[in-house]
C-alpha cells in the first residue's frame, strides 16, 4: 500500500509538471530529420547493443518501423537508454518522441502521466527466478525471501499484491537497472529475482552461468508491454499507432521483407494493396507518403519477423510465440483494418 501510494503521488507530481506535448511531433521528426526513441539501458532481445555498440532488439525495431514510415529511413532514429524510474519524464519533457521500453499500459500511466499507449506488441506476465539448487519449485514457497526488483516499475506493486493475498512475508531489495538487479542476484544479495517473464528469460540468458537459474512456473500478473507518446498529439499518436498495427497486419497477410516487392506489384488482394500504399491512399489519412508501411516492411519486417529475430525459439530467449501469435493461430496479436 505504501509502495502504490508513493508510486501515485510521484505519477500525479509529474503529471502536473509536464509540458504540453508538442503541437506537432511529426513536424519536428522531419525537421531534425530523426525520431528520438526512449528505450531502456539493456535488455536482451528487446533494446541492447551489440559488441560494435549497435541497437538490437524488439522494442528497437519498433522505433526503427516507426522512422521508416516518416522518413523513409529505418537508420534514422536516436536511441535515449533511460531506467525504468526516468523514461516517463524524459517523454514528458520532450526530450524524446516515443517510449518503447518494454513498458505496461496501465489505467493510471495512461490517465496521470498523459500518455497515450498506442496498442501492444508483447503480452507479457510477471514472474520469478531462483538458484536451481534452492530446491524452490513454486512461488508459493517463497515466505520470508528476500527479493531483487527494479524500482519505477508495475513489478513492485505487483510484488506486494501477490505477496499480500498468498498471505506471505518478503524482502524487497531495490535497484534502478536491469543489470544492477541481476547482477544483485547472481551475487546472492536476494533469494528471488523478479520482473516480467521475458526479462527474466532475458536476464538469465545473459548471466555468466544460464543453468544455475530456473524460472518458476507461475505468472502474477497481466503486462501488456507497448510504445507510448505523449498526450495532445493526435497525428502522431495515430502514426505510432498505426505503424505498429501495420507490422501486425503484415504478418497476417503475409507479407514479409523478402516478398514485399512481388506483393506490392501483383498481389490481388485489396487488403494488402491498401497496406503497401497501391490503392486507397492510406498514408494520406496519417500525413505520411502511400509508400509509408512498405518502407517499414521493407527494411524491418512484418512482426514475426521482428519477433522470432530478436526473442523467438532460435535466439538465446528462446521464446515461443505462445499469447504473442497471430489471432488466427489462437494468440491475442490482431491489427484493426487498414481501410
Amino acid at each position: 500500500m505504501k509502495i502504490w501510494k508513493a508510486v501515485s503521488a510521484a505519477a500525479a507530481a509529474m503529471a502536473l509538471a509536464a509540458p504540453a506535448a508538442s503541437a506537432d511531433t511529426l513536424a519536428d521528426v522531419k525537421q531534425r530529420d530523426s525520431l528520438k526513441c526512449i528505450v531502456s539501458t539493456g535488455l536482451a532481445g528487446f533494446s541492447v547493443t551489440d559488441d560494435a555498440g549497435t541497437w538490437k532488439g524488439l522494442d528497437v525495431d519498433v522505433c526503427r518501423a516507426v522512422a521508416a514510415a516518416i522518413l523513409g529511413d529505418a537508420t534514422k532514429v536516436e536511441f535515449i537508454p533511460t531506467t525504468a524510474k526516468e523514461r516517463f519524464t524524459v517523454l514528458q519533457s520532450a526530450t524524446g518522441d516515443m517510449i518503447s521500453r518494454n513498458t505496461t499500459w496501465t489505467l493510471s500511466r495512461d490517465t496521470q502521466l498523459g500518455m497515450n499507449f498506442v496498442g501492444v506488441t508483447f503480452y507479457d506476465g510477471q514472474g520469478f527466478m531462483v538458484n536451481a539448487d534452492s530446491g524452490v519449485t513454486s512461488a508459493n514457497e517463497l515466505d520470508g525471501a528476500t527479493v531483487c526488483v527494479q524500482t519505477g516499475t508495475t513489478t513492485e506493486l505487483n510484488l506486494a499484491d501477490f505477496f499480500r493475498r498468498m498471505g506471505m512475508s518478503y524482502e524487497s531489495v531495490v535497484f534502478e537497472t536491469n543489470d544492477e538487479t541481476r547482477n544483485a542476484f547472481e551475487q546472492g544479495r536476494c533469494d528471488v529475482f523478479t520482473t516480467d517473464a521475458s526479462g527474466l528469460a532475458a536476464e538469465r540468458s545473459v548471466s555468466s552461468n544460464p543453468s544455475a537459474y530456473v524460472i518458476l512456473p507461475e505468472i502474477i500478473s497481466k503486462e501488456p508491454l507497448g510504445p507510448a507518446v505523449r498526450q495532445g498529439d493526435d497525428i502522431w499518436f495515430n502514426i505510432v499507432r498505426w505503424t505498429t498495427f501495420a507490422l501486425i497486419a503484415a504478418e497476417e497477410l503475409g507479407v514479409t521483407s523478402a516478398n514485399v516487392d512481388d506483393m506490392k506489384a501483383n498481389s490481388k488482394s485489396p487488403a494488402v494493396k491498401r497496406l503497401l500504399g497501391t490503392e486507397g491512399k492510406m498514408g494520406e489519412m496519417l500525413k505520411l507518403g502511400d509508400d509509408w508501411a512498405y518502407n517499414v516492411i521493407k527494411q524491418v519486417g512484418n512482426y514475426g519477423e521482428i519477433f522470432e529475430r530478436n526473442v523467438g525459439k532460435n535466439t538465446p530467449l528462446g521464446l515461443s510465440r505462445g499469447v504473442n501469435a497471430q489471432w488466427t493461430d489462437g494468440g491475442l496479436m490482431y491489427a484493426p483494418p487498414i481501410r
